[in-house]
């Protein structure tokens, strides 16, 4: 089996409309970029054709029935083959086909890689007014509970390296801010770099929940952050 660099990771529900687009430009990328290279699909119960496209367009697929954002990914993250992973939506709302911005960084040692859509910009209806407030206010609460450099919580598009990653045990949307919490906590390397979101390319509703997950995120953000105040009040 021949040495995979890199394994470009999309957990996958109900994605026919752009599954295709995605992994073309992965592929596209991968081979313009002469990287040793995988695309593996997650498919975390999809009930449309969104594997067999995955599957004849020669990507790895592999199923994870118990769903969840969380659980897609951390299935992903067992089964890639890669040296360095970078893992996205396959809702063409973040660009495949231009990743060494990610990968540059990976490979300068930085464990995750996180994308920031405020500074590499939004498009027009590509993102609701609830997340344009939401997401930075949650980030800054993540920011000053975790002490790290990142402003972009939630952003779908990013990159680990696969030997530096922690134990992760969310299920759900929550799961984004587990992967930055415990990199913290193990005191590994962050980076975060400019990222760009465009819109949705599956025309139909969104698999986010917005009040939902954001308290989703609140809750675990403020469990950790109570944690973290306890165990100093006792050291």
């Amino acid at each position: 089996m021949r040495k995979v660099e890199l394994t470009i990771l999309m957990p996958c529900l109900n994605e026919e409309d752009t599954v295709g687009i995605c992994i073309r430009k992965a592929k596209k990328y991968l081979e313009k970029n002469h990287i040793s290279g995988e695309v593996l699909i997650v498919d975390n119960g999809s009930l449309d054709r969104s594997s067999v496209f995955a599957y004849e367009l020669g990507a790895r697929v592999v199923m994870e029935p118990k769903k969840g954002y969380g659980n897609a990914l951390r299935r992903g993250f067992k089964e890639a083959r890669g040296k360095y992973i970078i893992y996205g939506d396959c809702d063409d709302s973040y660009d495949f086909s231009n990743l060494n911005p990610y990968y540059d960084k990976l490979k300068e040692g930085y464990s995750l890689v996180n994308g920031n859509r405020f500074l590499g910009g939004i498009e027009k209806g590509a993102m609701s007014f609830s997340h344009r407030f939401g997401v930075p206010f949650l980030s800054w609460l993540g920011r000053r509970a975790y002490h790290v450099p990142i402003y972009d919580f939630h952003c779908g598009l990013r990159g680990v390296i696969k030997k530096d990653l922690p134990i992760l045990e969310s299920e759900g949307m929550e799961f984004a801010t587990e992967i930055i919490y415990k990199f913290a906590k193990e005191g590994k390397k962050m980076s975060e770099i400019p990222t760009t979101l465009g819109k949705d390319g599956r025309g139909k509703p969104s698999h986010l929940r917005t009040v939902r997950d954001g308290f989703r995120h609140l809750n675990y953000i403020r469990k950790h952050r109570l944690k973290k105040k306890k165990d100093e009040s006792l050291s």
